[in-house]
């Protein structure tokens, strides 16, 4: 489709209905227009007309929390539980397997919510459009909707009041599990310290401790002042017809409200006279090395696109890569192991801020990390910073201006956010997606003297408003809280009387009624199987052999950006060397190459890339769960006058790697303390791993590349001493990949296609076979990794089928018909967790279950062991079968930008996952049965075919011995 079939857009100054045009604004960038309006109400519309078939919608408003009881986060999941059009117990949940939406979430920042979803599917887009608008503006919020996912009183036993009595609710659950992260932790601290007097003093997702204080009132009351058009940021992205658009909100919406008046402005912060220390703890055992210091400067309002640019560009200057002048002195002075959580330039609050210090921090060096920040920004006002790392910098953004890809986010859904920051505050949106005049204007005052050294010393080093926050690990501290959380219940509960009591059990068990009526989902609108494209994507490309190389050239409409892919096919490998092959890859992109030391490297890859880097895979045949094979892939993006030096780049990563041991030190424990940091925000991805391990070749490699055992390899390099062992694998490793089949997929504009790649392929030579890894399977039976968090992480997996098998395809639905029909309601809405779900990876042929900050261990094993007593004893019937199909259908046709389509189907190609074999398993999970998912259940989701396992804060074998499964327990 070309974009003269787009929707005619209005002008400036055109009424539509009750809407007024006030602004069209011309996106060359990224080829679209920007339409602003703004309803009678008060209502703020954005519109970015692209030729996109990916249809983008989001309505966003501002909350500002006065206090911590998580008023706006509770309101988020509440809203989304049931609405005047569509009174269903969890619209958002059962719209998920209805349609074939691209993204669908809500989140709750610090001072805004906002309800965004995406689609490639017309219908679907208004179908997703009409849920959301009735979800936001005209939510049931039903009493008990607020007590099972904000808080309430429960019994142990809920119908025996003789049981101890605790607090349950999926927000609260969640919570406790996020403010065991020392992420979270610091960032609560991080706006209370800098803005102590505003709505960023408060946590906005809720404080455990706070939670219990919001009445049902107080969250009805927050809704009706704040979830009003007058105070409504609604935005609409692609191909979308934007009057239909306005005519659907004009009728659903704004003909039932009146105007209303709402300040939720917030004010500056008043200056502090003088700096600030602020301390603050987390629960956390690693007192050696698992602090945190960071040292944040309020700045000015981040409105102010000019002001916003600068800090954007010093903040990347001083801190983008490794050799970056307040980067490298600072993890090379062996303070910590790496930059602090929230280092740089935040402009996610009303008025900005710079932070900057060191995570894996011991104790008492607070205060020479401190100095040290402080010194060396001294340091560099005083002798000036590099014009090439400024033009470096600026090359950066003049490449993040032109990229439009859907990696990580969907395009449209980024740009959102982009003009979110600004509009918000009520500075210009457009400054979010277009910055001309502002670079032009940098460029200027640069051409005439410094600029970024005056911006370091006025508005850091003669800052007065300066906070150093100190996050350190208190051992006891889990322990405190939860002796706390008795005592809270103790105190709430003081006075109770049996009917108290009483009321606390009816209430519990019209909770549970609730949960267990069936609803009548007929009322949601839904997409059918007559939907689900039955082909896939098929890119045009021309392959080549180049020596031992196939070079894939893929040509796409890229923006004038050149995408260069190098997949490595290894060969044998001990197996030190696959334990060393993660490692390998995380420092080989940022250590030194080709006579450049890693300083040098750096900046050479931030003048003349978008950046590189190399990861680990683990694939294999489509009709085969055993014949595996390893690869290692290095990958850069540049703009197209700067691919030849972009292969360059890659040759020298590749070929000529040099590894020195300090900066490898450095290197390993960064690594450590991330991943450290990880297993409490990520616990339920480490437990399928663990699990997974136990039953699948392919699982038990990605355990030992990046599961908990890849971090204990790790731990016991680095606090071993273990450097100069591993400098000698990283040496026999690198002649091991040159001795590897590449595969080489170029991804550029027809026009820059011809880009000479023989740097890259000439270094490739021999004859060695690739090779194909048979890992033992994980031992030791049902595994528990112990870790700082108070709710638990469950997985249980299961072996199963390849790719071609003809069950695999029914084993994906039941995945999708489990998750939405069975272990959302049993683990969340009953068991308090933050998450459950199911999974099946068809390609590697493992099913999942698992839950997500869990305040269950045994009742949630029960719930895995009893799904097949579901399927027999639930009222199933085509509806929900379609449902899952559906869902289901949505992990075979991922969204694709010119950067990943053409590099998807090139690699699958090679690997065989041809598009007729993808289209064939399309084809046979359109026809699968509730027959066949009964039937697929019983032959592989056997307990024979099962692995176990669990990341916990406490050895969980006193509780599940009944179950019979005895967990191997070891710390993280």
């Amino acid at each position: 489709m070309t974009t003269e079939t787009l929707p005619a857009l209005p002008a400036p100054g055109e009424r539509l209905g009750r809407y007024t045009v006030e602004r069209v604004e011309s996106l060359p960038e990224m080829q679209g227009t920007l339409v602003l309006l703004r309803h009678d109400l008060g209502a703020r519309h954005a519109h970015v007309a692209r030729d996109d078939d990916n249809l983008a919608f989001g309505v966003t408003f501002p909350t500002v929390p006065k206090d911590s009881t998580g008023v706006a986060h509770i309101l988020e999941h509440v809203v989304l539980m049931g609405s005047q059009r569509y009174p269903v117990p969890d619209p958002f949940f059962a719209m998920i397997p209805r349609s074939l939406n691209t993204f669908m979430n809500a989140m709750t920042a610090s001072d805004w919510t906002t309800y965004p979803f995406s689609t490639r599917n017309e219908q679907d887009f208004y179908n997703l459009l009409s849920v959301y608008l009735d979800a936001t503006f005209f939510p049931l919020l039903r009493y008990e909707s607020f007590r099972q996912d904000g808080h309430r009183f429960e019994f142990e036993t809920p119908d025996d009041p003789s049981t101890p009595l605790r607090l349950q609710g999926v927000v609260y659950n969640e919570m406790k599990g996020a403010m065991a992260s020392p992420g979270a932790v610091m960032y609560r601290a991080f706006g209370k310290a800098l803005y102590p007097d505003l709505t960023y003093a408060n946590n906005s997702g809720g404080s455990p401790s706070a939670i219990p204080g919001l009445t049902y009132d107080g969250l009805r009351a927050f809704h009706a002042a704040h979830y009003h058009p007058s105070n409504a940021f609604f935005y609409t992205y692609g191909r979308v017809d934007l009057k239909r658009v306005l005519g659907e909100i004009e009728t659903h919406v704004m003909s039932r409200f009146t105007p209303q008046t709402l300040d939720v402005s917030i004010p500056d912060q008043p200056a502090f006279e003088g700096p600030r220390r602020v301390d603050v703890t987390y629960p956390g055992t690693d007192v050696e090395r698992g602090g945190q210091v960071s040292v944040a400067w309020k700045l000015g309002h981040s409105t102010d696109a000019d002001l916003n640019l600068r800090w954007s560009v010093l903040s990347d200057v001083l801190l983008g890569n490794p050799a970056a002048p307040l980067t490298r002195p600072l993890i090379e002075s062996g303070l910590g192991s790496a930059l602090a959580d929230l280092s740089g330039y935040r402009d996610n609050f009303r008025e900005g801020a710079f932070a900057v210090g060191l995570k894996g921090v011991g104790a008492g060096k607070a205060g020479e990390v401190q100095a040290l920040v402080l010194d060396t920004l001294a340091a560099i006002a005083q002798g000036g910073i590099d014009p090439e790392l400024i033009e470096s910098s600026l090359h950066q953004f003049e490449i993040g201006q032109r990229e439009v890809s859907n990696a990580g986010t969907p395009y449209g859904l980024q740009v959102m956010f982009r003009l979110l920051g600004p509009w918000l505050y009520g500075g210009d949106p457009v400054t979010g997606l277009r910055l001309d005049a502002e670079l032009e204007s940098l460029r200027t005052d640069l051409a005439q003297g410094p600029v970024f050294e005056r911006m370091i010393q006025k508005d850091l080093l003669d800052n007065p408003h300066r906070v150093t926050l100190v996050l350190a690990p208190d051992p006891d501290l889990a322990a405190r809280t939860e002796q706390a959380e008795r005592e809270l219940v103790e105190r709430l509960s003081a006075g109770f009387t049996d009917e108290d009591r009483a009321r606390i059990v009816r209430e519990s068990l019209q909770l549970q009624s609730l949960q267990a009526q069936e609803s009548d989902p007929d009322v949601l609108p839904t997409l059918g199987l007559g939907d689900v494209p039955p082909t896939v994507a098929r890119p045009p490309y021309t392959t080549e052999e180049e020596g031992r190389a196939l070079v894939g050239r893929v040509p796409q409409p890229t923006g004038g950006l050149t995408y260069l892919d190098v997949q490595v096919r290894l060969p044998e490998l001990p197996g030190d060397l696959l334990d060393t092959l993660p490692l390998y890859a995380f420092a080989v992109t940022r250590s030194g190459a080709a006579g450049q030391d890693y300083v040098a490297l750096a900046r050479r890859i931030e003048a003349v890339t978008g950046g590189v880097s190399a990861s680990v895979g683990v694939g294999g045949k489509p009709d085969s769960l055993d014949d595996l094979r390893l690869s290692l892939t290095f990958s850069g993006k540049a703009l197209a006058r700067n691919g030849d030096a972009l292969a360059l780049v890659l040759h020298d990563v590749i070929a000529a790697p040099e590894f020195d041991r300090e900066r490898l030190t450095q290197l390993l424990r960064q690594r450590l303390a991330g991943l450290k940091a990880s297993v409490v925000n990520a616990g339920s991805a480490y437990a399928e791993r663990l699990a997974s391990a136990q039953v699948s070749p392919a699982g038990s490699i990605e355990e030992r590349l990046s599961g908990l055992t890849a971090l204990a390899t790790l731990k016991e390099i680095v606090e071993g001493d273990g450097v100069d062992a591993l400098l000698e694998r990283f040496a026999r490793l690198r002649n091991l990949i040159l001795a590897g089949k590449p595969l080489l997929c170029l991804t550029a504009t027809a026009d820059d296609l011809g880009l000479d790649v023989a740097p890259v392929t000439g270094e490739f030579g021999g004859d060695a076979p690739v090779g194909h890894p048979a890992p033992r399977l994980l031992a030791g039976g049902p595994q528990t990794r112990t870790a700082d968090s108070p709710v638990a992480f469950n997985a249980v997996a299961f072996r199963t089928v390849p790719y071609t098998h003809p069950d695999s395809p029914a084993l994906l639905v039941l995945s999708r018909l489990l998750r939405s029909e069975y272990l959302l309601k049993e683990i969340r809405e009953k068991g308090g967790a933050y998450g459950g779900g199911a999974g099946f990876d068809a390609r590697g042929g493992v099913f999942t279950m698992s839950s997500y900050r869990d305040p269950h261990i045994t009742r949630t094993f029960e719930v895995f062991r009893d799904a097949r007593a579901f399927l027999d004893t639930a009222l199933l019937d085509e509806r929900e079968l379609t449902e899952a199909i559906l869902s289901a259908s949505k992990t075979l046709d991922p969204l694709t930008s010119p950067d990943t389509v053409g590099r998807l189907r090139f690699y699958g190609d090679q690997a065989g996952y041809t598009p007729e074999v993808q289209e064939e398993y399309k084809a046979r999970l359109l026809r699968v049965t509730l027959d066949d998912l009964k039937r697929v259940m019983d032959a592989w989701l056997t307990r024979e075919n099962a692995g176990y396992a669990l990341v916990a804060g406490h050895d969980p074998n006193p509780e599940t011995q009944a179950l019979g499964l005895h967990f191997e327990v070891r710390g993280v």
